[in-house]
């Protein structure tokens, strides 16, 4: 997989939330008892993108974006390939 860090900061607000809007709804994830508002997961992944936790990443075979963690593997070998 090849991929392009997307600065969070180089996207227009409208831009931003729409794509962590597609990345969140996208995501099948049981929240357990509770289920999250979209809303507030939204808000959670720009917090993260912000506080350096996470980052969007661009996958040039499959075309398209996701938000990861800072701690996932994938993030952390493409750290040990720059």
């Amino acid at each position: 997989m090849a991929s392009i860090k997307i600065p969070y900061d180089g996207l227009s607000s409208e831009t931003l939330q729409r794509l962590v809007e597609e990345v969140v709804t996208r995501i099948g994830t049981d929240y357990g008892e509770e289920e999250i508002p979209t809303e507030k997961k939204v808000d959670q992944v720009i917090r993260a993108l912000r506080t350096k936790k996470a980052i969007i990443l661009y996958d040039t075979s499959t075309e398209t974006c996701n938000i990861l963690s800072t701690d996932d593997p994938r993030v952390k070998a493409l750290k040990k390939a720059e």
